[in-house]
């Protein structure tokens, strides 16, 4: 079994990558199998954390710090893969048409990653009562259409990013021709993810961003919006109209 494990999935090719892509491979893997899946899993599950006296207890900063955390971490190791790439100077593997592929949705993925910080940045103000800055009024507060464009554009494209991502990892996989184990091993975490995740659904832990943040109350003006801005988040009380 241990032999087994430690083959290749096409004995018909060999498993030598050198050092600049192994490394590229292992940066990648933990920056979109490990940081991106869990920058997300948090983000939707984990906006009321677990013992939180909600909605006596608002606004806690655990989900978004974590959030913001694994991200730029993904960020930073998806840079250093890249760099990996460019100073590889041994053509370890040919650039066969799944290469190709794997480069080009490569290059997509990154292009969402930059995405996903720039929307962040460009999501406008926070407001309500517990804003930063002592101010009532906020793009996010109020709801206004540059915080609805940014709710929309940015889960779309990290849901997008984490599936292209995925996919990515398995072209790089079976380009280099990794051993059964890592094919398991990763394939066994994403599997476990997607449980865990099923498992959070069930218990509508997954609740919407505006009222983790302010509570179900309709004095809120975002809560005065009759139906969710994204679909699939939970609002814990239907707000008056």
């Amino acid at each position: 079994m241990f032999d087994w494990l430690l083959g290749v999935i096409d004995p018909t090719r060999a498993h030598e990558v050198g050092f600049a892509i192994s490394w590229h491979g292992r940066l990648m893997v933990v920056a979109w199998g490990v940081f991106v899946p869990i920058g997300i899993l948090v983000a939707r599950y984990f906006k009321v954390w677990p013992g939180q006296n909600w909605p006596k207890t608002l606004d806690t900063q655990m989900w978004w710090n974590t959030h913001r955390i694994v991200q730029t971490l993904a960020l930073i190791f998806s840079i250093a893969g890249i760099w990996l790439v460019f100073t590889n100077t041994v053509p370890a593997i040919s650039l066969t048409e799944t290469a190709w592929l794997h480069g080009y949705l490569g290059w997509s993925v990154f292009g969402l990653c930059l995405l996903q910080f720039a929307s962040g940045l460009l999501r406008g103000t926070k407001g309500g009562p517990t804003d930063d800055r002592g101010q009532m009024r906020g793009d996010h507060y109020d709801m206004t259409p540059r915080r609805i464009a940014f709710e929309w554009t940015h889960k779309i494209a990290g849901y997008l990013a984490l599936i292209v991502g995925a996919l990515t990892i398995l072209l790089g996989l079976w380009q280099a021709n990794a051993p059964r184990w890592m094919w398991i091993g990763l394939i066994g975490w994403w599997a476990f993810l997607i449980l865990v995740s099923i498992i959070f659904q069930k218990r509508r832990m997954d609740v919407d961003t505006y009222q983790a943040l302010w509570g179900p109350d309709s004095i809120h003006p975002g809560n005065r919006i009759g139906t969710p801005r994204v679909p699939g988040l939970r609002r814990i009380v239907e707000p008056q109209k």
